[in-house]
């Protein structure tokens, strides 16, 4: 049972998740696996020398007669005695004995069948492996099962079976290898599986079934003498009310479990009482993941055979030196693997590691560690991989390092400052991959990784480094490096050669936000990411043909001062999902071989002097997702194939460049867009009113990292980006991207009304129709588009009122309505009243607030009457309080009298003064709403 761990980088926080799932299912099923080459074979391989058996053909095309649905035609070579392919032993799925022609085996996982299982399954009575995992079987596992007593591994995870776990599971007393998991089974683990003192049960995995009412489910499993792997993962354990009864316990026994998973159970530390009576110095692997566990006993420490310990994602705080105390018995001796990730521990990497003598993998990724590490760390004779990424760790790396066996070492986002300068490191270092990113390396260059001479992988960004990276540098690793990340950083000087260092098919180069310059001149063939953007970059672009391997998915040269033409040789690009080229000095047309482009995702290549029609060779790339053209010379129509080809589009910016005529309705069918800016331009025209049918805009939810575009084997991303006008400037979205949902049609020749269709826009948060030549009136409806965050209708003809609806449109903190020919009162609402007069005027028969402009009918507030000086007598202020009083409500009463008879015989005094009320309640309202906004 012993494995070792692959030797890999782990730079994506989700590795670890990979990590578990990967150990958990290998290590659940190699012995069955082993066992498996031997009886099965794959789909179309013939396995036997002797036709099968006529009943048993027969049982397997009624179980095909109850399958309805075959999405992958896994039984299309399944046909009967008049077509071409009659013997039974060579369908896809199916094994034969060699001698006798009998069905042993029955292979169907994943084939995504749906239906049901016949009965006529039993003739296939020496059926001895049958795997169903992976498809829709609803419902309960037929009865018949019982009897297919020849079975010795059965699998049904994954396969929507509901219902209990069927007690004749017992009977089948032949049975090794059983997974359940991952169904929709409630309920109990039958007792009848341990009171079959034959049972031969060795592999059990019930995972995903909850056993939160299955009391005393530990005494059962106890039962199973022979068991060596059990997999109950997130079977709702913590639910349980007695896991065990201790009256039933076997005090003589010892559990022959060798791998046991109990991952995402919300498990707590009272649950190491009946684990003890699972574990044994038979366990190897223990896997207890997402749980509440807050350390381990200091019985699992005497597990003598115990060499996988995962128990990441555990949400409890612990100490970890007293968790290594609690497993300094005979299992520090044994542990090879510790994976304890996510898991909240506290305290320092202390000296106590040195007593793991074994340890080959040591992940404590995204704890609260604090002080420095260890040197005994570097001292472990075994120790490959090491990982302490994301904690609160300082000071120097011991110089120790260089004399370790360690081959992967991740320190990143702690406040390590690198190996100390007066060090001296041996040139020996078996360190191959190093990720010091978001550490405090800087300012200097640490020279010291130059003596890592076996270093393959190199992440040094964002480490505060300000320095001019030295010449050698480019020399050190020759045709070893397959990734370098010095992104973010301030680091200067030539990139002499990027060609030497890198000869091995998906490299990454990624040298981005430095202060770099000079030429490019040699490139490697084999790049499958370069990023050299927002540096000083100069020169033509010709190395690109260099590329010839075919395997680049994502180039970024942008922001840089590149010039000339994009070479025409992207045939060689045929990977290719990423071109940003935006921010440069690049001119001419687009090259013919953009046709080849067929997997591109994002071209990206606004702000330089390209010009000429877009070619309709572009039409070709059809998995464009992010299309920005913006800012360049470009001429013609908007080509129509954009929407007709281009159907994955969820952003589209051909803003400030010389299109002309009108905007073509095909675009409507872009349904997925959430980005259209045309702004700035020579269009004319109506608005199409079909653009709401921009399904992306209306609907709820988001594309979640629709704009996250991640490479084919080395893990590297690259996010979407765009300039965008934003509250009357201009912001650049990067990762909140996803978010935005705009039309900015501004600064061009439209005519017409704007179309009330725009208005079922509902989840639009910026709306630009600014400067053109736009008349009617303003929609009555646009108060339904309570998503606006940003509208802008100035500089056009429009006329009339504004609509009141938009006093409804609460999350509105951007208007601008100037320059229209816009009448009559302000609608009262808190947003409208709250912003700039100028973002109002020019609006000749605009009134009301916030312009100074009153509204016929409206009164200025009189000025409040001063405050009287106080009097130093108090006798006289009460005096005075007291006639005032009295005064007061005698005059209010004659008043208030006199005024209701004027008002019953007087019908135009009556009218006059009511519309007073009116108006006064309007002002009163305006300035107390003011008031509080």
């Amino acid at each position: 049972m012993t494995k070792k761990i692959c030797n890999v980088h782990f730079a994506h926080p989700l590795f670890y998740i990979t990590l578990v799932l990967v150990l958990s299912s290998f290590t659940t099923s190699t012995t069955a696996h082993s066992w498996f080459k031997v009886t099965a074979t794959y789909p179309g391989r013939r396995a036997s020398n002797n036709k099968c058996i006529d009943k048993e053909k027969h049982a397997l095309l009624h179980f095909k007669s109850y399958i309805h649905q075959d999405p992958r035609d896994f039984l299309s070579t399944w046909k009967d005695e008049e077509e071409a392919t009659s013997d039974c032993c060579e369908w896809s799925g199916v094994t034969c004995n060699k001698q006798t022609g009998h069905v042993t085996s029955l292979d169907l996982r994943f084939g995504f069948l749906e239906g049901k299982i016949s009965p006529l399954l039993l003739n296939l009575s020496y059926l001895n492996h049958l795997d169903l995992s992976g498809n829709s079987f609803s419902g309960t596992i037929p009865i018949f099962f019982g009897s297919t007593t020849q079975l010795v591994y059965l699998d049904l995870s994954s396969s929507l079976f509901s219902g209990t776990i069927p007690k004749f599971i017992g009977s089948m007393t032949r049975l090794r290898y059983l997974y359940l998991g991952s169904n929709g089974f409630i309920g109990i683990i039958p007792s009848e599986l341990g009171n079959l003192t034959n049972l031969q049960l060795e592999d059990l995995d019930m995972s995903g079934i909850s056993f939160s009412k299955a009391d005393n489910w530990v005494n059962v499993i106890q039962s199973l003498q022979r068991l060596s792997s059990l997999s109950l993962e997130g079977c709702d354990l913590s639910h349980v009310m007695h896991p065990y009864s201790s009256s039933s316990v076997n005090s003589s026994f010892s559990s022959s479990i060798v791998t046991l998973s109990l991952i995402d159970n919300n498990l707590n530390s009272s649950m190491y009482r009946w684990l003890f009576t699972l574990t044994s110095n038979k366990l190897v692997e223990l896997y207890l993941s997402g749980n509440k566990l807050d350390g381990v006993p200091k019985y699992l420490g005497n597990l003598c055979s115990l060499t996988y310990l995962v128990l990441d994602y555990n949400s409890m705080p612990s100490n970890f030196p007293n968790f290594l105390k609690n497993l300094s018995g005979c299992t520090s001796f044994t542990l090879q693997a510790l994976v304890a990730s996510s898991s909240q521990f506290t305290g320092s990497l202390s000296d106590d590691i040195i007593n793991f003598s074994s340890l080959e993998t040591l992940y404590l990724s995204n704890n609260q560690l604090n002080g420095t590490i260890s040197e005994n760390v570097w001292q472990l004779p075994k120790l490959i991989e090491l990982d302490v990424s994301s904690n609160f760790l300082k000071g120097d790396i011991s110089e120790k390092i260089g004399k370790s066996n360690i081959v992967n070492v991740n320190l990143s986002n702690n406040s390590i400052e690198g190996v100390s300068l007066d060090a001296h490191m041996s040139n020996l270092s078996n360190v191959e991959h190093i990720d010091l990113s978001s550490c405090k390396l800087g300012p200097h260059f640490p020279k010291w990784i130059q003596t890592m001479k076996n270093l393959s992988r190199i992440s040094l960004a964002n480490t505060g480094i300000l320095d001019i990276i030295p010449k050698d540098f480019w020399n050190m690793w020759p045709s070893r490096l397959t990734y370098l990340d010095t992104s973010f950083n301030n680091i200067s000087g030539m990139v002499t050669d990027l060609s030497s260092n890198f000869d091995h098919r998906s490299s990454i180069i990624d040298l981005s936000s430095n202060n770099f310059h000079g030429r490019i001149q040699n490139v490697s063939s084999s790049l499958e990411m370069l990023d050299l953007s927002r540096n000083k970059f100069y020169g033509e672009i010709f190395f690109l043909c260099q590329i010839v391997d075919g395997s680049l998915t994502h180039l970024d040269l942008s922001h840089n001062s590149f010039t000339g033409q994009i070479p025409d040789c992207l045939w060689n690009f045929k990977e290719l999902k990423i071109l940003s080229l935006g921010h440069n000095n690049l001119s001419g047309r687009l090259p013919v071989s953009i046709k080849y482009l067929t997997s591109l995702e994002v071209l990206y290549i606004p702000n330089n002097s390209f010009s000429g029609e877009l070619p309709s060779s572009l039409q070709n790339c059809t998995e464009l997702t992010f299309l920005d053209l913006g800012a360049n010379k470009f001429s013609g129509n908007v080509p129509v194939w954009i929407g007709e080809k281009l159907s994955r589009l969820y952003a589209l910016s051909l803003t400030s460049n010389n299109f002309f005529e009108t905007i073509p309705s095909q675009l409507c069918q872009l349904v997925y867009l959430q980005i259209l800016d045309l702004s700035m331009n020579k269009l004319c025209g109506n608005i199409p009113s079909c653009l709401n049918n921009l399904t992306s805009m209306v609907q709820d939810g988001l594309a979640i990292n629709q704009n996250v575009h991640l490479s084919n084997n080395s893990g590297g991303e690259y996010v979407d980006h765009a300039m965008i006008k934003w509250q009357g400037g201009v912001r650049e979205f990067g990762k909140t991207l996803q978010f935005v949902k705009i039309i900015n049609l501004s600064s061009n020749n439209l005519t017409g009304k704007i179309p009330v269709e725009l208005t079922g826009l509902h989840k639009l948060i910026a709306l630009d129709l600014s400067k053109n030549a736009l008349h009617g009136k303003i929609p009555s409806k646009i108060g339904k588009m309570k998503a606006l965050q940003i509208l802008d209708l100035s500089r056009n003809n429009l006329s009339g009122r504004i609509p009141s609806s938009m006093s409804q449109m609460t999350l509105l903190n951007y208007l601008d309505i100037s320059y229209n020919n816009l009448t009559g009162r302000i609608p009262s609402g808190t947003q409208l009243q709250s912003f700039e007069p100028s973002r109002y005027t020019g609006n000749e028969g605009l009134c009301g607030l916030p312009l100074s402009k009153y509204c016929p009918g409206d009164k200025e507030k009189e000025a409040p009457p001063a405050i009287s000086e106080i009097e130093d007598d108090e006798e006289d202020i009460d005096d005075l309080q007291r006639w005032f009083y009295i005064g007061g409500a005698a005059g209010f009463s004659i008043g208030f009298w006199l005024l209701c008879m004027a008002l019953l015989v007087n019908r135009h005094g009556r009218h006059a003064f009511f519309h007073f009320l009116d108006n006064f309640e309007d002002w009163v309202y305006v300035k107390v709403v003011l008031f509080i906004a």
